[in-house]
């Protein structure tokens, strides 16, 4: 019999019909976010049989640690914690806090848990930091002689996966929803770019929206829908041991624990307790990747499909490892384990969102237990509301770049997200491969002048050059062609700690310096590049975007993209080159989906930044190096600030605008990547009489925050308007209607503001995501911090309430309270005569 719905069965009133497919955490969860919306037309589709269908959920260990560096993991992962701690089933609740303690073993551990600290202060989880003696009360199994410390997280603990998808099928099924298992997916249908139906082996079911919840298994239902899920499924060990005595009456078996949750994160392990056994998770074994297109049937395993055979031999290691944490481990052994199957991402985020070839078809991918009731209720919000009231850039679908979803990649950047889970990763560090993998036309240049590169987006983008090294303020040296008795005179950067100095070295400041006396060249080529052309392309972003862009050819501005409730998905720099043609400076893969989702069918856009290239020539002599290049005129009367202006550079075509992100002189060169090395030789040669260097992103990080100028994704995001993120210039509301703009007429006075914070000790220096406390009290967090070498100072930026400049605060940095004062805006060069000379 057919379970499939007519089109004429759909509600009077419009009520969407949904189909989930997988009846996982995810789909459960997602269900009963739908329907408490008013979606209540909603199929939960299952291979295997319910309750419990035999994907990642069936097998989860549950363990709920809430803080990470990611605000949104861990937003996802409070409002999981939240949910399921109201959920019951036959009077057991679906979540048990039993709080989670987190191990040191070594002191680099023992510090990275006081950064962790720092996480929980920042989103507002509960944590503290613990000595040995503590960490044997909560544990007594553990050796304490063994340990530099602990965080204890009392609200963490353990989620009944199977039981929380059982409370919410059945108030899912109150509200009209309904949850098929033995039902295989075959194909997915459409009409023209729509999603229209879910095909089954037992009938088809029509869609206005699907979701794909189907965990490991993602990538086969993508293949069906001709939507690429870049996921590795990889298999996780875990086992039981058999009974210990300590732990015999200890705990209730309906409950079965009532310590915390363990991690010994310097062997890759975990650790709950099953009564009065212990479980035991293992990241420490190679990685043992899953095909997902291979995974048999529920009927055709001997026991549930995403549940392999143990491998002892993985396993010996972390027995020993785990013997010598918890002596009384000596006398029990291993009763039973498993290989289970979960889902990584090439960065270890989850997938979410709507596909743009094939409107209607969601993604809810590579999703914990953890974040489960988190990322159901976002993507709930996304499809009803229109979008999420979270920030979910760090998550979305389109995130990746088309060199990152090369198979190979995410089997690369996969398996190495299981076998960094448990490191020690600092902001800054690079995976190993696959690199160089995106390379601009001066690469070579770049390693004869000893470039330090580290990657982002596939780019590798170098952070400073070894060739610098000798001018690193030897106090004698002649690097005062353009002297400024503004600009501090010693800036021999402080020592940093370990931790600081790790990817950065003091030759950053040297090129910094550099750049605010003489000039410097500096790789712009992987920001992101888009072309708008035909008629109606200024009218286009007029509406997209939330300045004015009517403006003569020549003209650059700056620029957001807005979604309806006026919250930054992007920042634009938008050039007109010609009536109907203009040059967009982007951040990533997404903007180019959101502007194509919204783009008329009579509008051109393109990326173009791969066959295109980039210099920023920026320093007090940036115009005595390019203009005798060129026969325009570069000077300050012809060619203004926010102007662009298509020209030569020597024999090289470019596009020359008038922008500085350093808050210095000088041009963002544009040309083809076949030109950009003759580009980059023609202004190097130039450049030899004027003291010219190449300069990294760790210089230009430093000078655009002492210029105040925000970084989408770290300052700002979807959950800021433009005006308390001290961008409101970038509006104009009276030039007619656009995205967003209705809610900005609605907003009241701000309680928060992006904050500028200059260190008081010229020694120190924090890094980003610390807690900031006002009167004593957890107040914000930072979102973007670097040394000011010009300014002599650490400058940090900060979501705070509104405070006056001048306020003390404390920005908490491994558990050392560092002062600190708010700032008035710009800290350099306020009146921008730098700028526009």
């Amino acid at each position: 019999m057919s379970h499939s719905a007519s089109p004429a069965s759909r509600p009077a009133g419009g009520n969407p019909r949904v189909v989930v497919i997988g009846a996982g955490i995810v789909g459960c969860s997602l269900a009963d976010e739908l329907t408490a919306r008013g979606w209540t037309d909603v199929t939960v589709l299952d291979q295997g049989p319910l309750p419990a269908p035999g994907g990642s959920t069936s097998h989860a260990p549950g363990l709920v640690f809430q803080t990470g560096p990611s605000k949104t993991l861990t937003s996802f992962a409070k409002y999981t914690v939240e949910k399921f701690g109201s959920l019951e089933v036959d009077g057991l609740p679906c979540f048990h806090p039993v709080g989670g303690l987190e191990l040191a073993t070594t002191p680099e551990r023992w510090a990275d848990l006081h950064r962790r600290a720092g996480f929980a202060a920042s989103w507002g989880v509960r944590a503290e930091l613990v000595g040995p003696g503590r960490c044997k009360e909560l544990w007594p199994l553990v050796d304490e002689n063994r340990l530099y410390g602990g965080l204890h997280t009392p609200d963490d603990g353990l989620a009944r996966a199977v039981l929380a998808c059982r409370a919410q099928r059945e108030r899912a099924r109150a509200r009209g929803a309904r949850f098929l298992g033995r039902h295989t997916v075959t194909g997915i249908e459409r009409d023209g770019a729509h999603v229209t139906a879910v095909v089954t082996d037992r009938g088809t079911f029509p869609a206005d929206h699907v979701v794909s919840a189907a965990g490991f298994w993602g990538p086969v239902i993508g293949r069906m829908a001709g939507v690429d899920v870049p996921l590795l499924p990889l298999a996780h060990q875990y086992a039981r041991t058999g009974p210990l005595p300590e732990l015999a009456g200890v705990n209730d078996p309906r409950t079965e624990a009532s310590r915390p949750i363990l991690r010994h994160q310097d062997r890759d392990l975990y650790f709950r307790e099953h009564t009065d056994r212990i479980g035991i998770g293992s990241y420490a074994h190679r990685p043992l990747p899953v095909d997902p297109f291979a995974v048999p049937a529920y009927d055709d395993a001997e026991v549930m499909p995403s549940s392999y055979p143990f491998t002892e031999e993985d396993f010996a290691p972390s027995w020993e490892d785990c013997r010598q944490l918890l002596p009384a481990l000596e006398r029990a052994g291993i009763e039973e384990g498993f290989n289970g199957v979960f889902s990584f991402t090439p960065d270890g985020m989850p997938l979410l969102g709507e596909s743009r070839a094939l409107r209607g078809f969601w993604l809810a991918e590579a999703v914990w237990v953890t974040h489960s009731a988190g990322v159901a209720a976002a993507v709930a919000e996304w499809m009803v509301d229109g979008r999420p009231s979270l920030d979910l850039h760090e998550c979305e679908l389109t995130r990746f770049e088309d060199a990152q979803r090369s198979p190979a990649y995410v089997a690369e950047r996969g398996a190495r997200q299981f076998v960094e889970v448990y490191d020690v990763l600092h902001p800054l560090q690079p995976l190993d491969e696959p690199r160089p993998l995106r390379v601009s036309p001066f690469h070579t240049r770049q390693e004869a002048l000893g470039a330090v590169f580290l990657e982002g987006g596939g780019w590798e983008r170098p952070h400073w050059y070894e060739s610098n090294a000798s001018l690193t303020f030897n106090a004698d040296a002649s690097l005062t062609f353009d002297t400024d008795a503004s600009l501090a005179v010693d800036l021999q950067p402080p020592p940093r700690d370990a931790w600081a100095a790790r990817h950065w070295s003091p030759i950053a400041a040297a090129e910094a310096r550099a750049t605010r006396e003489r000039v410097a060249l500096y790789d712009m080529t992987p920001l992101r590049r888009l072309e708008v052309t035909g008629p109606g392309s200024l009218a286009f972003l007029q509406r997209m975007t939330s300045n004015n862009l009517a403006k003569k050819p020549g003209a650059v501005t700056y620029t957001l993209l807005l979604d309806e409730a006026g919250g930054i998905r992007s920042d634009l720099t938008v050039a007109r080159l010609a009536p109907d043609r203009f040059q967009v400076g982007a951040n990533s893969p997404a903007d180019l989906d959101w502007l194509l989702r919204h783009a008329p069918d009579d509008l051109h856009l393109r990326d173009i930044t791969s066959g295109t290239c980039c210099i920023g020539v920026w320093g007090p002599l940036a115009r005595a190096l390019v203009q005798p290049l060129t026969h325009d005129d570069f000077s300050h009367e012809a060619f203004g600030y926010f102007k662009a202006k298509e020209t030569y550079i020597g024999y090289v075509p470019v596009t020359a605008m008038r922008l500085s992100y350093v808050g210095e002189l000088g041009w963002e060169l544009y040309t083809t990547a076949d030109l950009g090395l003759r580009l980059w030789d023609t202004l190097w040669e130039a450049g030899r009489a004027h003291g010219v260097i190449a300069a990294g992103r760790s210089a230009f990080n430093s000078l655009r925050l002492e210029k105040g100028y925000r970084a989408w994704g770290h300052d700002m995001t979807t959950e800021h308007n433009p005006y308390e993120a001290g961008v409101g210039f970038a509006v104009r509301m009276n030039k007619g209607d656009f995205v967003g703009r209705a809610a900005l007429e609605a907003l009241g006075p701000p309680t928060r503001k992006l904050t500028a914070l200059l260190l008081d000790d010229p020694a120190a220096v924090v890094l980003g995501k610390e807690p900031v406390y006002a009167d004593g009290a957890p107040a914000g967090y930072v979102t973007s911090a670097s040394y000011g070498y010009t300014l002599g100072r650490c400058v940090a930026y900060a979501w705070l309430p509104p405070l006056e400049a001048g306020t003390g605060v404390h920005v908490e940095y491994f558990g050392e309270k560092v002062p600190a004062t708010v700032a008035e805006e710009p800290l350099f060069d306020p009146e921008m005569t730098r700028i526009r000379r």
